[in-house]
């Protein structure tokens, strides 16, 4: 190429594209690297620098000064301390003459420089748009592929609308008006990309700050969202003003700011459910109408069984297990709905495992362990960290007492290095499956603590687990299986 040939491209492609003459020159200089590439050898490290103000380049490669004993020696790559005069490890570059340019090299150039171009095009109209990020946009469809829609955001940059981000049934023509939530997603060998997404929950909470001004103006803060695209959604909301009430700010009058919300969601049913700092209270108003009727929370896990009578239980459950499914994402914890009866003869099942272990570990007598339980103690370390008056009414001495909760803290760490080991045998049991120690943790809470277990759940169920995609999901069951048929 031509200094003055180069000037003018940068010149023009500046002007009609207009991004910094740096980033054509930029371009320019990968693009004469590429195309004379191929009269060097492949492993060649060759880069051309452009004076900026006259065109001229020159042409340079590079060489690694290594040790010429050294096996992996390579004379295209490497050079040797003694003919480059320089220290192991340090880059010797030497100037190199032009390749003269033909027609394939010309060819060559070109498309590389009209490549790196484009990306720079790309990432100038992302770093635009950084600042709505997982926000709500607005733009009109200008192509309809098969598994894209391709959607005009402004009058300079397109965004790409992938069909499983859309809403179930939803179907777009050629310019069409849509909204969407604005996602800069990273690509893998293409940069920074303008993805849209209206599945997402972040869709429910942008039209609700559109609607409720009061969101807007931090009287009404939006602390969670749960949500089946196309069906139903689960949002919680919290009120700054003690006399704004925030569920009854959300419908509107006559239900007008929910009708609108759930209008551009497809008629998407919405809960609306007053946020507590209290998970089991969040749950009890999550689960509403359905009345709750007792709670038994696990923080070590994170799940809570739910009592609820017979006549609720169909409510609080919801269809294909809905209701209780977006109450667990809503609250973050693993909800298992169970019945009065259920939980009732779970306490007497409990309390009669803890009474034998009383009587085993503490050393007392029958009804004295009794006595224990019907006072509150429920674990020995609620045993071991009592007030001793908490004993008084039905044990005498206080050293009996001291001795009970001596032995009580004994027990109570024999159980917690029974868990760590136990967790260890899950981590040993489930190893080669690419699972962290969380993910561990939750299967075991659901009882799958082995390949065998593992193997036997359907994807599904191992995604309702854990978060997973439904391919890895796939990969992680047969992987589990493998042991099946060697």
């Amino acid at each position: 190429m031509q200094s003055n040939e180069i000037l003018t491209v940068v010149d023009s492609v500046s002007t009609e594209k207009g991004l910094n003459k740096d980033i054509i020159f930029n371009a320019i200089e990968i693009a004469i690297a590429s195309a004379s590439q191929r009269h060097f050898h492949e492993d060649a490290d060759l880069y051309v620098l452009i004076d900026r103000d006259t065109g001229e380049y020159k042409t340079h490669r590079n060489w690694i000064v290594f040790d010429v004993s050294d096996e992996e020696f390579h004379h295209e790559t490497h050079i040797s301390k003694e003919d480059s005069g320089l220290e192991i490890g340090e880059t010797f570059s030497k100037e190199q003459e032009n390749i003269p340019f033909g027609r394939i090299e010309t060819q060559a150039a070109r498309q590389v420089m009209l490549q790196k171009v484009r990306e720079a095009e790309r990432e100038k109209v992302v770093e635009q748009f950084k600042s709505q990020n997982n926000k709500l946009v607005s733009g009109s469809v200008k192509r309809v592929t098969r598994d894209n829609i391709i959607v005009d955001i402004t009058y300079e940059a397109e965004a790409l609308l992938p069909r499983d981000k859309l809403m179930p049934g939803e179907i777009y023509k050629i310019n069409d008006r849509i909204r969407a939530i604005l996602q800069i997603v990273e690509v893998e060998g293409r940069g920074p990309q303008l993805m849209l997404n209206r599945s997402c929950p972040e869709m429910v909470t942008e039209l609700f700050s559109i609607e409720v001004p009061e969101i807007n103006e931090d009287i009404i803060e939006i602390r969670g969202v749960a949500r089946d695209a196309g069906s139903r959604s689960k949002i919680a909301v919290k009120t700054n003003d003690g006399r704004i009430d925030p569920v009854g700010a959300c419908v509107g009058m006559r239900g007008s700011r929910v009708q609108a919300v759930s209008s551009e969601l497809g008629n998407e049913r919405i809960d609306i459910i007053i946020y507590d700092d209290n998970p089991a209270q969040l749950v009890i108003n999550a689960l509403s109408p359905a009345k709750v009727e007792s709670i038994v929370m696990d923080e070590d896990s994170r799940s809570m069984d739910i009592a609820v009578n017979e006549d609720n239980l169909a409510l609080a459950i919801g269809s294909r297990g809905q209701n209780i499914r977006l109450a667990s994402k809503l609250v973050g914890w693993n909800l298992n709905i169970i019945s009065n009866e259920e939980a009732e003869a779970k306490v007497k099942v409990d309390e009669t495992e803890f009474l034998a272990n009383i009587i085993d570990s503490l050393g007392v007598q029958e009804d004295i362990a009794e006595k224990i339980i019907s006072s509150g103690f429920l674990s020995f370390d609620d045993i071991a960290y009592a007030e001793n008056d908490s004993f008084k009414n039905y044990i005498e001495s206080e050293d009996e007492i001291n001795r009970i909760k001596s032995a009580a803290e004994d027990a109570a760490l024999l159980e917690a290095m029974g868990a760590v080991t136990e967790e260890e045998d899950n981590v040993e049991s489930l190893e080669g499956l690419s699972l962290d120690e969380e993910n561990i943790k939750k299967l075991a809470n659901k009882g799958i603590k082995n390949k065998d277990d593992l193997a036997e759940l359907s994807i599904d169920e191992l995604q309702d687990i854990i978060e997973i995609s439904e391919d890895d999901a796939s990969k992680m069951i047969m992987k589990a299986r493998e042991h099946w048929f060697n």
